[in-house]
């Protein structure tokens, strides 16, 4: 089982719709490791590690959020090095 960590930003109407809470139940649900935060700009930015399939999976549901979000853009930015939070935790606004 490969390890795989990914850090994104997501765009679109992703605040005020549980979409950190959404992340945080997929997060556990998957078994990884990680957080998701509020940004000032209205969007979200989520950190997570795990085995491949689980991030690969988490990435998607990025893409698609929970039933009040719209998604508009999901992306990529480098991880961090340091060990993240198990289990899975909603981190306080940037």
């Amino acid at each position: 089982m490969q390890a795989a960590r990914l850090r994104l930003v997501i765009t679109g109407r992703v605040q005020g719709v549980g979409f950190r809470a959404f992340l945080a139940r997929e997060g556990v649900r998957l078994g990884l490791t990680g957080w998701a935060r509020n940004l000032e700009d209205g969007r979200v930015e989520t950190e997570f590690a795990g085995a491949a399939g689980a991030v690969e999976e988490m990435r998607a549901a990025c893409g698609r959020g929970p039933a009040h979000a719209r998604v508009e853009r999901v992306d990529s930015l480098a991880p961090g090095a340091g060990p993240l939070p198990s289990p899975f935790a909603v981190r306080r606004d940037a």
